[in-house]
């Protein structure tokens, strides 16, 4: 069974007339003839009943015409698709919980009214488990908030960022070394990239905070730091810009100390860029550009 003579088929069923058809398609009555034939042999069934040069549609072939209609005419937008190379397909993309709550919500929105066939799985998890799915192939695209020096990824750079410490404690020093902070820290949990980053940079600091709390959302963060002056979070500074001007939260800068960290857009080496997976790529990049313009 091939497209052709499914091709062929659909058009009997318009019009039973087979010198007709033949006419409109440009080949010869045989050459229909022939290719109905095979797509019977292939079912082991008549589809049609043969009145004089006509070709009417048997209960049969009603019934499979019923049943193969909507598939064929799928495969048919398909092939269409990529003939003409229109943007078109699935592809699965993940970011860390910053990049997906403050800044992919109106990009993704953007991307998929820009182009209606085109279907994104998205999903939102840690740093650590996007790496871990790319290696695995159970995702296309990941944006993350860590470095990485695996060899089977693809790393391109997106944009800066920083990290500040903050609190609801207006009376605290608005300037202190991080060890001289007296304080309940909230903060993400092992595996998160806004953790991962802070760590690293504090090192042998890290043993000597009262880390009260480990969350995986940024909006319980704070919420508990915006109620409780006796806590202390180190956040991305994009998630408390609208508490900071409303002055909610207070911004405590470390002495010797800056929070700067670095966004990445991450795929597998052996990736197959086509057409969507490049647009797209193109497209996260320079809407980051524009996100972060100063």
């Amino acid at each position: 069974m091939t497209l052709k003579e499914l091709h062929f088929f659909y058009k009997l069923t318009e019009n039973p007339q087979v010198t007709q058809v033949a006419n409109e398609l440009n080949i010869s009555q045989s050459a229909i003839s022939l290719a109905i034939k095979s797509l019977e042999n292939s079912l082991n069934e008549q589809l049609f009943d043969r009145i004089g040069k006509k070709l009417i549609l048997n209960e049969k072939g009603k019934y499979f015409k019923e049943k193969t209609l909507p598939h064929y005419l799928a495969l048919i937008d398909a092939q269409t698709i990529f003939q003409e190379n229109k943007l078109a397909g699935n592809i699965k993309i993940a970011s860390s919980r910053t990049i997906s709550n403050y800044i992919m919500p109106n990009i993704y929105y953007d991307f998929l009214t820009k182009y209606k066939d085109v279907k994104l799985d998205i999903s939102t998890i840690n740093s650590s488990k996007i790496i871990d799915k790319i290696l695995k192939s159970e995702l296309d695209i990941g944006l993350i908030e860590v470095d990485t020096q695996n060899s089977s990824l693809i790393k391109e750079k997106l944009c800066d960022d920083e990290l500040i410490v903050v609190t609801s404690d207006d009376n605290h020093p608005k300037i202190a070394f991080i060890d001289a902070i007296k304080k309940r820290w909230i903060l993400r949990e092992t595996g998160s990239g806004t953790r991962e980053i802070f760590m690293n940079y504090i090192g042998e600091i890290s043993k000597e905070l009262d880390i009260f709390m480990q969350l995986q959302d940024f909006e319980e963060i704070k919420k508990i730091v915006l109620n409780n002056s006796n806590t202390v979070t180190a956040i991305s500074k994009i998630i408390v810009e609208e508490e900071l001007k409303e002055k909610k939260l207070f911004q405590i800068k470390l002495k010797n100390l800056e929070l700067k960290r670095e966004f990445y857009l991450v795929y597998h080496k052996e990736k197959t860029k086509n057409l969507l997976f490049e647009t797209l790529i193109e497209f996260l990049k320079n809407r980051f550009k524009e996100f972060y313009l100063p």
